[in-house]
């Protein structure tokens, strides 16, 4: 049986001293990874036009673009979001460290690069590079609509179904430049730091579509949030639907999916409610109607709707 050789990681060096770039790469070369070495971060810039890296070692002093301007920019690239930058640098101070990990950096070497360290550190992250993209696969055909964004709004990666949701509803799209509204922007900031209060204003609805909401789900990374987005079909229920039978606003909602033939995956995925929970609500909604199943359930709603239409 004939074994496909193993592929070869694929490592970014971006430094302007000879020196370091001759250590690096012989040294990663002889780890058996793919070296590319670029002397400045405009050189870096043109090189992941063409290859995207496993993983980019970046000198943080460089002349022009220094390597936190290069970070936020790679960064700026969703093919480049999930690829982990290891800060190479003198300065040790402690400012430098945060400033570094708040561009989009992983970790932070000083020199002089002890080799084997530095060699520990990048199987690390790699390791944790390839746990994450296989997260996000499977993410992908779960049918979850989530995204994460930076503190700046800008989408740096979504399930299709997000993405999909997004296009659908939203005027501007979701294309590579969305970015999220202002106040959405200020609702986020106070998400993160848990002063939304109740559980209610841990969501936040779009201003061009109230109907499609955002619920924080928590921090990935120092500058990575998970959010979950769905669709608010209270407003095209009437009112009086729940009411006349007894129904919470939230049951209306269930029944009213469920009438139209959805599953309860669907209700869930349509709600942003988890399966188990539109099962407690179907439960409530078939003692509060008297019926046994579905199908009586769905005859009511659909005669309630009637008499509202």
């Amino acid at each position: 049986m004939i074994t496909e050789p193993k592929k070869r990681d694929v490592a970014l060096i971006v430094d302007d001293s000879p020196e370091t770039l001759r250590l690096l790469t012989d040294a990663l070369d002889g780890a058996g990874m793919t070296v590319m070495v670029a002397m400045d971060g405009a050189a870096a810039m043109r090189i992941v036009d063409q290859i995207t890296p496993d993983i980019i070692l970046l000198d943080a002093v460089m002349p022009g673009m220094d390597g936190f301007e290069t970070c936020r920019r790679l960064k700026r690239d969703a093919g480049l979001s999930n690829v982990p930058v290891i800060f190479m640098t003198g300065l040790a101070e402690t400012e430098h460290i945060v400033h570094g990990l708040e561009a989009g950096g992983v970790d932070y070497v000083t020199k002089p690069i002890v080799i084997e360290e530095m060699l520990a550190r990048i199987r690390v992250h790699l390791a944790n590079a390839r746990l994450t993209q296989s997260a996000r696969a499977a993410l992908d055909v779960s049918g979850r609509f989530l995204l994460a964004v930076n503190r700046h709004g800008n989408i740096m990666w979504a399930t299709p179904q997000a993405q999909k949701l997004l296009s659908d509803n939203l005027a501007s799209g979701a294309g590579d430049e969305f970015v999220l509204p202002e106040p959405m922007l200020q609702w986020l900031e106070a998400a993160q730091k848990g002063k939304t209060g109740s559980k209610a204003s841990a969501m936040a609805s779009f201003p061009d579509n109230e109907q499609l909401r955002l619920q924080y789900m928590g921090k990935l990374g120092p500058n990575e949030f998970l959010l979950r987005l769905a669709k608010d079909s209270s407003a095209s229920i009437p009112a009086q639907f729940s009411s006349e039978l007894g129904l919470t606003t939230r049951e209306g909602e269930v029944l009213s999916w469920l009438s139209k033939g959805k599953t309860n995956r669907d209700i869930a995925q349509i709600l942003g409610l988890s399966p188990r929970t539109v099962d407690k609500h179907l439960e409530q909604i078939y003692a509060k109607l008297g019926v046994e199943n579905r199908t009586a359930a769905a005859a009511i709603a659909a005669n309630a709707s009637r008499r509202n239409s």
